[in-house]
């Protein structure tokens, strides 16, 4: 037994409300990320563990994607949260076959995703076989042998599906691709398709690649810097000591959120003397739109910029650009003049003077950089608002210039890197014919499950078998209740993990559980070599991750042996890809993702250089758009917003502060006080009066659908708080039961979880 291990599960009745805080990080921040590290790790695996992070020679870290530094990097170059992320991932206690002897699957379903996280690290592989009440130990090879054979018996390589989380690295994404292809399918849903699917689709239509512009050292070139959507303090902490660098040099910062985020309002950087005590201003305006009037308040500040060209001619409209970079314009100007701005304040819920003194910092703006996150993209015109977005900076030619540029911020350490790397159940052509010359293999041409079209393949049994490599499927995909039926319905389902998640209790009629290394952890080759990977950045940075510390159980694997040794039982010793070769030598992986993927050309020498590479962006490094009329394209669309119907609310789903996606490292969000408990709903007090109840009391939530189908999550706890009115808020993964499952963004197939229509009702408990 795991002497630190939690052994009582938690509830909400500790659960308390403070006032939010105004300062982010500082001193706090540093108790709380060294006491976390150490509880999980000790004291001397912290520090050697910590000192390592997002070092040249040390691993990247396991959670967000926000780029390191070029050139001088802090000695701790990490943020609170994603110290807690290594101490997860480095943590000394373990999940072995004896735990799982000790509890059977439906006690470990009756727990928290807290706890089952908290137990530690799995260490061997476990089966579940039909009629088994727990699970039990497995060896490697058999299980090999019997993934294998229930893949062989399908009726079709289109029965299977293949899972990838964002923390799969390049080496590991290309191969599993190059299996799940060669087997036969291009059923590859990733994570991206639940968060910027939306952003990916609108960048491709509008300036040919879907992933960011700008570099990290853009951000102390730009004079204004437009956060929307987005919650840095606690999705992206080292995001804020960008954006003080910025305020340092001059820039603007615009917030746009409904909810006032802690780490816009102050920020202490506890990697200085200062910051300790004294906080920064990150936001110069707070824009506290709405929810899903994003898209209207875009096309808004489009007609008051050309509001001010008029009045100034050719101080706004950056025409050189427009007129021989951009198509559509003259439909996109248009359009823009037709704007209602009284329709805008009602969708925004903002003032005219907010939209003017907004358009007056990007109609004198220079060099502009607009930076987004799930706010947008998981929104039903998702797309349609990061086009809007990204006119506003075509219109200003902020597109492959010094300090200017789209950034949407991924959430996931490399989920852009499996993206690069051929996760993607849609990847073109030229690169299906550039693997396939590689390899000899024929790879399948027809179109794939993203991952809400798995969902819906496993509940109508198009599909029965489910491998993921890494996450948390079950959690972080919507509509939960549909989700765990249709992974029920599988005749398998099959977890590379390194924790226990709610997604190895919720299996098919056999399961498996297959423990992998993670970054921090060494990897060392059958003949004793050790091994680097490569991730990418949100930025498009490409750099090597190399794990130090011992495992803390010698029978877990990495998850390049584990995709190899699968592929040799599944596709025999005749296969022509060389996946013994690929086992035992990551150089030789890297070679090969040098002769397919465009822009990896010495891909082994490029990355070992000081800072990695950076892959080519034609938008950002030459101003070409490789779209269909070969320039960047001005979007024209239909203002959509989201009135709220009589008597209910529109509801957002968010992380706590204590949390990173799926994984609950504790149960504080302490930026918005509330402690002890995550069954909360922020509402602002006006509506809570109006719907008839009172501050601290319990409520059901049912979400409203034209499906007719009853959604409810019980027994929350009702907060005021400073929200738009109308708008509520709540953590996932508890709200994701909530999200319909068909209540997707248009052309992007993302699940709304930002915009689900909900009624409070009295709950029945009683509160002691």
């Amino acid at each position: 037994m795991n002497r630190n291990a939690p052994t009582r599960d938690f509830d909400e009745s500790e659960l308390s409300v403070t006032a939010p805080k105004t300062q982010a990080a500082g001193v706090t921040a540093v108790t709380v990320a060294l006491d976390r590290a150490v509880a999980e790790m000790g004291v001397l695996r912290t520090a050697r563990t910590l000192t390592r992070v997002n070092q040249r020679h040390g691993f990247d870290c396991p959670g967000c994607a926000w780029p390191e530094p070029a050139g001088h990097r802090r000695r701790a170059e990490f943020c609170e949260n994603g110290a807690k992320a290594v101490a997860e991932e480095a943590t000394l206690r373990t999940v072995g076959p004896e735990f799982f002897a000790r509890h059977s699957v439906r006690e470990l379903a009756e727990k928290t995703g807290y706890w089952l996280g908290q137990q530690g690290r799995l260490t061997h592989p476990m089966a579940l076989r039909p009629g088994d009440t727990h699970y039990s130990p497995i060896d490697w090879a058999d299980a090999y042998r019997l993934i294998a054979a229930k893949l062989r018996d399908l009726t079709s390589p289109d029965d299977a599906l293949f899972y990838t989380s964002g923390r799969t690295a390049n080496e590991t994404a290309f191969l599993y691709q190059l299996l799940v292809r060669s087997f036969g399918t291009n059923n590859l849903p990733d994570c991206s398709n639940m968060c910027h699917e939306s952003s990916g689709t609108a960048l491709t239509g509008s300036i040919g690649i879907g992933k960011g512009s700008v570099s990290i050292d853009d951000f102390e070139k730009a004079d204004l810097i437009v956060v929307a959507g987005q919650n840095p303090g606690t999705n992206h902490p080292r995001m804020l000591s960008a954006l003080q660098k910025a305020k340092a040099a001059g820039a603007k910062i615009i917030a746009i959120n409904p909810l006032p985020e802690t780490g816009l309002i102050g920020f202490r950087d506890p990697q200085t003397v200062k910051g300790l005590t004294t906080g920064v201003t990150i936001a110069d305006e707070f824009l506290q739109i709405r929810l899903g009037g994003d898209m209207a308040l875009f096309q808004g500040l489009g007609r008051l910029m050309f509001e001010a060209e008029d009045r100034a001619p050719g101080t706004v409209v950056d025409r050189e650009f427009v007129d021989t970079r951009t198509a559509g314009f003259a439909s996109y100007e248009k359009h823009m003049r037709a704007v209602d701005l009284a329709l805008v304040e009602e969708a925004t819920g903002l003032t005219r003077e907010q939209l003017e003194q907004a358009a007056a910092l990007l109609a004198g703006s220079k060099a502009t950089i607009l930076c987004w996150a799930m706010g947008l993209t998981q929104q039903r015109h998702g797309v349609a608002t990061i086009e809007e977005g990204t006119n506003l900076l075509l219109l200003r030619g902020m597109i492959g210039k010094p300090g200017a540029g789209v950034c949407p911020v991924r959430g996931h350490s490399n989920v852009q890197g499996d993206r690069t790397m051929g996760i993607w159940e849609k990847m073109p052509e030229t690169f299906l014919a550039a693997l396939d010359s590689e390899f000899g293999i024929t790879s399948p041409r027809r179109h794939g499950y993203d991952a809400v079209d798995a969902i819906r393949a496993m509940r109508d049994g198009r599909a029965t078998v489910f491998f993921g490599m890494g996450g948390n499927f079950v959690s972080a995909a919507p509509d939960t209740n549909a989700t765990e039926s249709a992974l029920r319905n599988c005749a398998l389902t099959v977890h590379v993990s390194t924790k226990l998640n709610r997604s190895h209790v919720v299996h098919g009629s056999t399961a498996l559980i297959l423990p992998t290394l993670g970054r921090s952890d060494l990897d060392l080759s059958a003949t004793g070599v050790e091994q680097q990977v490569s991730v990418e950045d949100s930025m498009s940075m490409v750099h090597l991750s190399t794990g130090r510390l011992r495992p803390v159980g010698d029978h877990m694997r990495s998850e390049v042996a584990i995709v190899c040794e699968l592929a040799e039982e599944l596709l025999g010793s005749d296969h022509p890809v060389p996946w013994a070769e690929f086992q035992h030598d990551y150089d030789a992986i890297r070679d090969a993702i040098a002769r397919v993927v465009p822009g990896c050309a010495d891909y082994n020498k490029k990355v070992r250089h000081r800072d990695g590479f950076q892959l080519p962006h034609p938008p950002r490094d030459n101003r070409e758009f490789h779209t269909a009329t070969g320039k960047a394209n001005f979007a024209v669309n239909d203002l959509h917003w989201l009135p709220v119907p009589e008597g209910r609310l529109i509801l957002q789903t968010l992380r706590s502060h204590d949390q990173y996606n799926t994984t609950i490292y504790g149960l504080d969000d302490r930026y918005r006080g509330i402690h002890n408990g995550r069954k909360v709903v922020l509402v602002h007090p006006d509506d809570i009066a109006a719907l008839g109840f009172a501050e601290d009391d319990l409520v059901d939530l049912v979400s409203e659908w034209t499906d007719g189908i009853e959604r409810r999550i019980t027994d929350f706890r009702l907060v005021p708080y400073s929200t738009p009115r109308g708008n509520a808020a709540a953590y996932y993964p508890e709200t994701n039961p909530l999200v319909p499952l068909d209540h997707v963004a248009e052309r992007s197939n993302t699940p709304v979880s930002k915009a689900v229509t909900i009624r409070l009702e009295a709950s029945g408990q009683v509160r002691a």
